[in-house]
């Protein structure tokens, strides 16, 4: 694909407010793992959005059926029927093992419709004062309710008071779950992220969830798992969670679901799936024609192509090269660890290391940091192998060179 001429250099902007510190940098157009800023120059999309864009840019299938709806019908109000709200509710059922789906459009509103289920249901069961487990670390949005659930006292604060209601445990400790809920009736929920993002992509164990799922059984308690960012077949599977083999009693997605266009949703089973009724909850975008004939698009387009397969194949091999880029720096302690699993990686060094970003651009690769000192990869769910050697030649002498400027 030829680049664009060149039409503007970023500069910031007096009419927008500063809620974001952004990179030198606007982007243009894409096509499949690459893009190009409006200066003409090309990237290697390593990000894809924060988990957004599943399928790359212009996909084939994809952009021709977004086409044919922006044709028909782009937003219907929840007055009515929206038949293609049927089609992907069917389909995500199917998937989960789940029973029941309300559609919004962000992560942050599946959060928040979840963090109400549980309150309702604590209601439903003659608890004043209902409480529901979050983790250290965690993210799960930026409303006054989610921010309160959300492990991070730097983006919690001068927001205050946050919202009660919450019991804070650290990840992955059984001990300290059933220590932080010994004899408190107020429980009604544990609320996790399968593989914490913003946290700095650390995952749940597998024995972890289970025992966690049995807590929750034995305590008649919601499991309610955020696969915002590692779900939609990120790490190989579907789901992250279903690495486990549990089932939880609510799932919340969003990002990748729609591959751009804006979508959230609530997956319930049984447990959770009668607890809103007619007025309880709603959304003017949600479930709009447009979103909804996004996700149908997303999730065929996935299965046709093998992506599921594609993810934890080229994940295994970026893992293992990374691995050996900087086997170096790992035995030095100056990478501590690289963990994630499928296309959701993260690379802890021993320093903050903001300043990736940038050098990184500067040499075409698009990543993220977060948690301060964690290299986040979150690639297309159709990179190559080819692409991922690509992001190793790229991003390991970046992260050398920091370390060894330090």
């Amino acid at each position: 694909m030829s680049p664009p001429t060149p039409s503007y250099v970023p500069a910031a902007s007096p009419h927008v407010m500063t809620t974001y510190g952004r990179l030198t940098l606007a982007l243009s157009h894409g096509q499949g793992c690459r893009v190009w800023d409006t200066c003409g120059r090309s990237y290697l999309d390593a990000l894809s959005g924060i988990a957004v864009n599943t399928l790359g840019h212009n996909h084939p299938k994809l952009v021709p059926a977004l086409q044919d709806q922006l044709s028909k019908i782009i937003h219907s109000c929840n007055y009515y029927h929206v038949p293609l709200q049927q089609v992907l509710a069917q389909k995500l059922v199917e998937l989960s093992g789940l029973t029941n789906v309300f559609f919004c459009s962000t992560g942050l509103e599946a959060n928040e419709a979840a963090l109400k289920l549980a309150r309702k249901l604590g209601h439903q069961k003659g608890i004043d004062r209902p409480e529901i487990v979050v983790y250290e670390k965690a993210f799960h949005g930026r409303s006054i309710a989610t921010l309160s659930a959300t492990g991070n006292p730097a983006i919690q604060a001068g927001f205050e008071p946050l919202v009660d209601g919450f019991i804070r445990v650290p990840v992955n400790d059984i001990d300290g779950l059933k220590a932080a809920t010994a004899h408190n009736a107020n429980v009604v929920a544990v609320f996790l992220e399968t593989i914490q993002g913003e946290g700095g992509v650390r995952p749940m164990y597998p024995d972890y969830l289970r025992q966690v799922r049995a807590l929750c059984d034995a305590n008649d308690w919601l499991m309610m798992i955020d696969e915002v960012q590692c779900g939609m077949g990120r790490t190989g599977r579907w789901f992250a969670h279903q690495w486990a083999g549990i089932t939880p009693d609510v799932m919340l997605l969003a990002k990748g679901l729609g591959s751009g266009v804006p979508i959230g949703a609530v997956v319930a089973g049984p447990k959770a799936a009668g607890i809103f009724q007619v007025g309880n909850h709603g959304t003017t975008f949600g479930g709009n024609p447009l979103a909804m004939r996004a996700g149908v698009e997303t999730l065929r387009i996935i299965e046709e192509d093998g992506l599921l397969q594609n993810a934890a194949r080229v994940g295994q091999h970026l893992a293992g090269a990374l691995a050996h880029a900087l086997a170096d720096e790992m035995a030095a302690g100056s990478v501590k660890e690289i963990r994630g699993q499928g296309l959701m990686l993260g690379i802890e060094l021993s320093k903050p290391c903001g300043a990736l970003l940038q050098r990184c651009a500067d040499n075409g690769l698009l990543i993220s940091v977060t948690a301060d000192n964690v290299v986040r990869l979150l690639p297309p769910l159709i990179l190559s192998v080819a692409e991922a050697d690509e992001i190793v030649h790229i991003l390991c002498p970046q992260i050398k060179q920091w370390l060894k400027a330090l």
